[in-house]
């Protein structure tokens, strides 16, 4: 994954979060993972496994596409 898609990802994360109203700790919980995993993802600093980023995707409603920066739908 690019450091530009890493970027993308992050911000994109962190806009579904906020529309839901969650913080960062508060959304890992619902994902089943560690926060501090969760804000390095946010943040760009690391890369989530294939099957967490499918899992995030349907916790949003969107497409991993969208989260990666693919689409914009």
């Amino acid at each position: 994954m690019s450091s530009n898609m890493k970027i993308i990802l992050g911000e994109r994360l962190k806009e579904q979060r906020e529309e839901l109203a969650l913080t960062q700790r508060e959304l890992a919980e619902k994902l089943g993972m560690n926060a501090v995993t969760y804000l390095h993802y946010e943040k760009g600093q690391r890369e989530p496994p294939l099957s967490v980023l499918a899992d995030m995707a349907r916790f949003f409603g969107v497409s991993v596409d969208y989260l990666l920066g693919l689409t914009d739908i």
